[in-house]
């Protein structure tokens, strides 16, 4: 677990490229956020998370479900996960601010995530 890594993952690099190619500037994993979200745009006061789809049970991906071995272990840590989510994300809306949650899976089937990318940044 200790190699696991919460910040720079593929995905999330793929997005910070897109977005910085059309201009934008952003903060990164801004600590005065709840949850620290990964890219942060102040000026917009929007943000973009990233999430892994186990890591964060992503409803309806294959990737999104529990793993059939070490259930003691893993139900309630990835029912945390999104516990926190969900707390982190009214908490953010509460301040004020616009969220896109951008999935693993989205990025790695193409699923055309420059679109909304750019229509989130632009509205």
């Amino acid at each position: 677990m200790r190699r696991i890594k919460g910040q720079d993952t593929k995905p999330e690099m793929i997005v910070r490229r897109f977005v910085h190619s059309m201009g934008y500037r952003y903060r990164l994993h801004a600590p005065d956020l709840p949850g620290k979200p990964d890219l942060v745009f102040p000026k917009l006061r929007k943000v973009i998370l990233v999430h892994g789809c186990f890591w964060h049970l992503h409803k309806g991906c294959r990737e999104g479900r529990i793993p059939g071995s070490g259930c003691d272990y893993w139900v309630p840590k990835l029912l945390r996960n999104v516990e926190r989510d969900s707390k982190n994300l009214a908490a953010i809306r509460k301040l004020g601010w616009k969220v896109l949650i951008i999935w693993e899976c989205e990025i790695e089937k193409n699923e055309r995530i420059d679109k909304r990318l750019i229509q989130f940044l632009n509205s």
